[in-house]
């Protein structure tokens, strides 16, 4: 597999796990084979058992006795617990931002803008979310911001796999997006803390109920499915 510069073998193993997950490719309920993909990576079963702890705290798997590792559930209630968490963390974050916004942050939101402009224009659902959420990453590098970082780290794997439900949203619904994140961005640059909380709470808000729709929707394809092969 691919190096990752910094990173240990356990968390590429990881990373790879994860954006099977996340992508939809392995879903809920089914067992991760460690032996096929100690194979498929070329690395000992150790190593695997070793990425699959390290995903444990991300939720997006469960470990059981004698049964092994599957792929987390994922329903409307711990979509909505998931967002409640977000939006205080985020709305927290942003208003941290402002408050004390660093050279670095500046230039880390400054093109934001424009990129998200592109990504619009292209449909490029999961990059634009991608953007917003790795650039709020990036402007909590200060040692400040070092536990609060790690938090939000550990939610970043199951939010991706909650946007990527939302590939098929209509471009009015990502422009809705995307005017709601310009408002966060020029509170930040403005330096207006409690704006910019309350802008991000409006913008995890709609992402949440966007999640919600593709989420049902998802789970009535499957129910219906289920019910033709029973015939």
């Amino acid at each position: 597999m691919p190096p990752h510069e910094g990173s240990s073998l356990a968390q590429q193993i990881a990373e790879y796990i994860a954006k099977k997950i996340i992508q939809g490719e392995w879903v809920e309920g089914e067992r991760i084979q460690e032996l096929r993909i100690a194979q498929e990576l070329n690395v000992s079963r150790g190593s695997v058992r070793e990425a699959l702890i390290l995903l444990q705290h991300t939720d997006l798997i469960e470990i059981f006795p004698r049964r092994g590792a599957v792929v987390a559930e994922m329903s409307s209630m711990q979509v909505s617990a998931l967002f409640e968490t977000l939006s205080l963390l985020l709305g927290q974050i942003v208003a941290y931002i402002s408050e004390d916004l660093t050279p670095t942050q500046k230039r880390c939101m400054l093109p934001l803008e424009a990129q998200l402009n592109r990504y619009c224009l292209t449909q490029d659902i999961e990059h634009f979310y991608d953007a917003i959420f790795l650039c709020l990453q990036d402007c909590l590098e200060s040692a400040r911001y070092r536990y609060l970082a790690r938090f939000y780290q550990d939610l970043l794997p199951n939010l991706r796999r909650c946007y990527f439900l939302t590939l098929n949203m209509t471009q009015h619904e990502l422009l809705q997006s995307e005017a709601q994140f310009k408002l966060v961005i020029a509170a930040i640059l403005s330096q207006k803390p409690q704006q910019a909380t309350l802008f991000m709470h409006d913008f995890c808000r709609h992402l949440q109920q966007l999640v919600l729709q593709s989420l049902t929707r998802m789970k009535q394809i499957e129910l219906a499915w289920a019910k033709r092969s029973r015939r």
